[in-house]
């Protein structure tokens, strides 16, 4: 299930909801019992290696192709 962010305007708390996301937007009170909320705009980073090209096996070049004398 989503986890979303909440903050509170009345005391300025940040806090999360777990909720499924047809209920993303449906108000939420904060832990304080303050009903006055505004969903906050999340970020996701996701980890991982992109996978890059092998650079050419070629022998060409200043130091590779015999151009350096």
């Amino acid at each position: 299930m989503p986890r979303y962010e909440y903050r509170c305007r009345t005391c300025g708390d940040t806090f999360e909801l777990s909720r499924p996301m047809a209920e993303s937007a449906a108000p939420a009170a904060c832990p304080q019992g303050h009903e006055d909320t505004v969903k906050l705009l999340s970020t996701v980073a996701v980890g991982g290696a992109a996978a890059t090209p092998a650079a050419p096996a070629s022998g060409g070049g200043c130091c590779g192709g015999g151009c350096c004398g």
